[in-house]
């Protein structure tokens, strides 16, 4: 009995080192077709959850596959973060095993882009730039957003209050380059372009070392602010998917979109 117990352990023991190989084969073709698809630098990170992966491939149906990958963008400095959720995903063994992925039947698809704060940083040529959720005064535009995600007849929708903290760079007609301050800014979607808006100084604690804002006359504040505001064109997210919010996460600059029941193109992962 003892034998055949041990015996027993030992095939479950087999089976696992199987399914998890198996796995992280599939895993890695995956990741390569996405590669030379989206012609990415490195290859991205393929997770695909659940166990047994043998019952799932054995159906050509993955319950959940976790993609993340970097990519560089002609417009924004540096690398920009790329991620995607894919929910029921069919996926033919012989077409994984042949490397021949291109067309793929997705249930649910959550498409994500965040630029980070080094990126945001180049971006707005202030290095030290620290991007925050207004902690107080958001607009009753920005909380009717949060709660229904509604938009105004602009088609502008803003999502979210920041407060944006960063040295000011050398520019003409000012001598304030040097000065550390923080504004008030708010985040919009339009279609699929993130604007980024400065609107007023924000007037932080006593003792922050921020300049204070009486310090910068009339004149020359619009041009400060200006220094604060920020068009970024997403074009689309991973797999082709449109935006529908945008957010401020951890100092980040989070685009997400979402679809279902859809075919996404392995190509469309990224698209300069």
């Amino acid at each position: 009995m003892r034998k055949l117990i041990i015996g027993l352990l030992c095939l479950a023991g087999f089976a696992v080192l199987v399914d998890f190989s198996i796995a992280a084969y599939s895993e890695y073709r995956v990741s390569r077709a996405l590669r030379d698809g989206a012609d990415l630098t490195a290859d991205p990170e393929v997770t695909m959850h659940g166990f047994p992966f043998l019952g799932q491939a054995w159906n050509s149906r993955y319950d959940n596959v976790e993609i993340r990958a970097r990519a560089n963008r002609q417009d924004i400095p540096g690398e920009i973060a790329l991620e995607a959720t894919l929910t029921g995903v069919r996926l033919p063994v012989g077409e994984l095993v042949e490397g021949s992925l291109r067309s793929v039947p997705v249930e649910r698809v959550n498409s994500r882009l965040r630029v980070e704060p080094t990126e945001l940083g180049r971006l707005f040529d202030i290095p030290d730039l620290q991007v925050h959720s207004r902690p107080e005064e958001k607009t009753a535009k920005a909380n009717k957003a949060d709660e229904i995600g509604d938009s105004d007849d602009s088609g502008m929708t803003t999502t979210d209050a920041l407060v944006l903290t960063g040295t000011l760079p050398k520019f003409p007609g000012t001598q304030y380059s040097g000065q550390k301050i923080s504004v008030q800014a708010d985040l919009l979607l339009e279609a699929d372009q993130v604007k980024i808006v400065a609107t007023d100084f924000y007037r932080a604690d006593s003792g922050a070392e921020t300049m204070p804002v009486a310090a910068i006359p009339e004149t020359e504040r619009p041009a400060v602010l200006a220094l604060f505001t920020r068009t970024i064109d997403t074009k689309e997210l991973p797999f082709g998917i449109q935006p529908t919010t945008v957010s401020a996460k951890g100092g980040q600059i989070v685009v997400e979109g979402k679809g279902t029941d859809v075919t996404i193109d392995l190509d469309r992962l990224h698209r300069p």
